[in-house]
């Protein structure tokens, strides 16, 4: 695909000029004929322009790729990350979900709300922060946490922290989070989420895993617990074990407890196989006892097979009433019932 191979309708017209390039250098990651698996890279591609996926990026994203509109606008309304309105320049994400509730997230949120005058996905009037309350963004030992355009910002919440990053990021600052990269824009990180590599100093965090990350080993480690044989430096492997490795302790298991139940070696019968056990079906072994020549039609569950005697007058008044089930049919079948008329 090439830029004269596409003719853009007006509405796409605009961000064409400023996206192509960069559009088909997406698709090209992709197989040929397999692109429309490049519809989520560039609808963060449109956002990293408008800040949002709007009606004229939806049709950008349609005619680049040849869908319709309405294949575009199914996936952009599904995701979260995709915007359908236009949002600030730092999206602060507050996690309300179970933990990070239980540990304050609903009142960082709510105070957040108070002192910004916006609520869920709207926007400040300058135009700095879009607000929303955030399913889990999986940092539990973090709880409650808060982010700015998906990277971790403050670690273990409290009102007066989340409100003291906002008020900076207003101001203009850049503060430092407490784990994670550095803050970008929302137009920055979409570049990332578009498969661009973010070439701004300390783009990429490269620190240890916090306190509460490595808690469970600093209490195994504390207390003497460890994974028995577990060596810790052993490589990990590269590629997958071939089937015959893969199955091998499984096929030996199998082959063992065949070699159990068909056959054992006694004292004084060497060379010789015995019986181990019956390893029959229970199914085919009860109906060996009841017929064991199969010379005559088994007739259990049958009409004609012989009834119990009634023992006493309830039981027989009762069994009397009941019709024969041994045809197979549920109660009530309809052919059931016009026989018994």
């Amino acid at each position: 695909m090439s830029d004269t191979t596409v003719e853009f309708s007006p509405a796409a017209a605009a961000l064409a000029e400023e996206l192509l390039p960069a559009a088909l250098e997406i698709i090209a990651r992709y197989p040929e004929g397999r692109s429309r698996s490049a519809l989520l890279p560039l609808l963060h591609l449109v956002q990293t322009e408008e800040g949002h996926v709007s009606p004229n990026g939806v049709a950008f994203c349609a005619e680049v790729l040849g869908i319709n509109k309405a294949q575009v606008g199914a996936v952009a309304t599904f995701y979260t990350m995709y915007k359908r309105r236009p949002t600030g320049e730092y999206l602060v994400s507050v996690c309300t979900n179970t933990l990070c509730n239980v540990l304050g997230g609903q009142e960082v949120y709510d105070e957040l709300s108070e002192h910004l005058g916006v609520g869920h996905d709207e926007t400040t009037a300058d135009g700095r922060i879009t607000l929303e309350h955030a399913e889990c963004l999986a940092a539990c030992d973090y709880a409650p946490v808060v982010t700015v355009n998906y990277d971790f910002a403050v670690d273990q919440a409290t009102p007066e922290t989340a409100i003291g990053l906002v008020d900076q990021l207003r101001n203009g600052e850049r503060p430092a989070p407490t784990r994670g990269a550095r803050l970008c824009s929302l137009k920055d990180m979409q570049l990332q989420l578009a498969g661009f590599a973010d070439i701004r100093d300390g783009a990429v965090a490269d620190g240890p895993a916090g306190a509460p990350t490595l808690r469970g080993v600093t209490l195994a480690q504390e207390h003497g617990v460890a994974v028995a044989d577990f060596n810790p430096d052993t490589p990990i492997t590269k590629t997958k074990p071939s089937p015959r490795e893969e199955n091998r302790g499984r096929v030996a298991t199998v082959v063992d407890k065949v070699k159990g139940a068909v056959s054992s070696v006694t004292p004084g019968h060497a060379g010789k196989t015995t019986r181990a056990g019956d390893v029959k079906d229970p199914q085919t072994r009860t109906a060996e006892q009841r017929n064991p020549d199969a010379s005559t039609p088994d007739k259990t569950g049958t009409a004609d097979e012989k009834k119990p005697v009634p023992s006493n007058p309830a039981e027989a008044a009762g069994t009397a009433s009941n019709q024969p089930a041994g045809d197979g049919k549920p109660a009530g079948d309809t052919a059931r019932t016009e026989e018994a008329k």
